[in-house]
């Protein structure tokens, strides 16, 4: 049975807090994990959440900032450690190939399981399988940083009323499917387009071009939202978003579900950024993020 849903490892900025993780978001892709942005404490968050390094596939990094990248060294080493029998691939800024290298070999360890580098310098797609295209978008911050999207191919849903007007039921079902026709009965005669779903994952930015198009008609942006909005002038200054930026994005953007994230550790009241959010005018299924929260992507449309 397919799986698709955010599992939330951590969510706090710059420093953890008593009650937030640095980053880590782990997403469940069918049969596939992906980790984002394993900050320090990453690994004892995963066994929190019941996810094992068995359950990685790939990992993305969007830049390295502490909060974001601490905890690759403990998670690779988890990996070899537990002898993760499928290869896993890490997409990170080429520019900070230093920091990974460091990371990666940050103490002895005895490397048994095959990881592939894979930078990332440009825009555009990163990897494609049958289930989705993995992309990635230049953001704005101090350090170079890109944001990732998963967009699923469309596929084709079946229309049971122009079926059976059609004559069509059973195996010969399938094998329209397949074939693309039956007895000259073409598949788009009893069938519609089933829009593939798409998840993007925007750290720490300013808004840009990139964040609008890797937010463009997701089912599932997860962002940044560390400031609230009367601290946007410290947002801008440092490279970061506020709730209500964050929001007015996803609503342009036709956002199904939007979910806040990396808070600062200046604010006690996390609906505050919902309130806000809300106040931008984003009207879909919204989440504020805590610490081991799963959040499902939402049904197909």
């Amino acid at each position: 049975m397919s799986v698709r849903e955010l599992v939330v490892l951590g969510t706090a900025s710059q420093v953890p807090t008593r009650h937030r993780n640095h980053n880590g978001y782990l997403l469940r892709w069918d049969g596939e994990g992906i980790l984002f942005d394993p900050g320090e404490g990453t690994q004892r968050q995963m066994l929190r959440a019941g996810a094992a390094a068995h359950d990685l596939n790939r990992i993305c990094v969007t830049h390295f900032h502490g909060d974001h990248s601490l905890g690759l060294a403990g998670v690779i080493q988890r990996i070899n450690l537990d002898k993760v029998p499928h290869e896993i691939t890490a997409h990170y800024p080429r520019s900070g190939q230093r920091f990974f290298d460091r990371l990666r070999y940050a103490t002895a360890y005895r490397e048994t399981v095959a990881l592939t580098e894979a930078p990332v310098d440009t825009d555009g797609p990163l990897h494609r399988n049958p289930g989705y295209t993995l992309e990635a978008r230049r953001l704005s911050h101090p350090v170079e940083a890109f944001g990732y999207r998963l967009v699923e191919p469309d596929g084709r849903r079946m229309l049971p009323d122009r079926l059976a007007a059609h004559g069509i039921k059973g195996p010969d079902i399938g094998r329209i499917q397949r074939e693309g026709t039956l007895d000259g009965v073409p598949l788009e005669e009893v069938s519609e387009v089933r829009r593939g779903q798409r998840f993007a994952f925007v750290m720490d930015t300013r808004l840009c071009d990139g964040v609008y198009a890797l937010a463009e008609g997701c089912d599932m942006l997860v962002i940044e939202s560390t400031f609230l909005d009367e601290d946007e002038e410290l947002a801008v200054e440092f490279g970061h978003l506020t709730a209500g930026q964050a929001a007015r994005v996803a609503r342009d953007a036709g956002v199904r579900h939007l979910v806040l994230t990396h808070f600062s550790q200046r604010y006690t009241d996390p609906e505050e950024f919902e309130r806000q959010a809300r106040a931008a005018g984003y009207e879909g299924e919204l989440t504020v993020a805590h610490d081991l929260l799963r959040v499902p992507l939402p049904k197909r449309r």
